[in-house]
């Protein structure tokens, strides 16, 4: 299944209820299972982005979907990434 990487920043107002953020954290879960993602890692992180998060998804499409129905709550922005294997990306460069 192909896999995303998101980079996520909270805005102000999931700062201003970061408490609430293992439920934010399950509710996303929830919500993705909805459309056939699976979360594959989860880290909270220093600098530019507040998380990144890895998900397999059956096609860009769920994700988006995914993406736009949290993001949607105000609480997050999101960057999103589409991420090859190692071996998916040997097979890639083989081919050109």
């Amino acid at each position: 299944m192909p896999m995303y990487v998101a980079l996520i920043t909270f805005t102000q107002k999931r700062m201003e209820n970061i408490k609430d953020l293992p439920k934010g954290l399950a509710k996303a879960r929830e919500l993705a299972k909805e459309y056939g993602i699976e979360f594959k890692s989860v880290l909270y992180t220093m600098g530019q982005y507040d998380a990144v998060v890895a998900v397999e998804a059956p096609n860009d499409e769920a994700v988006a979907k995914h993406l736009l129905a949290f993001s949607s709550l105000g609480l997050i922005r999101t960057q999103t990434l589409k991420a090859f294997t190692p071996e998916e990306y040997v097979k890639i460069i083989s081919e050109i």
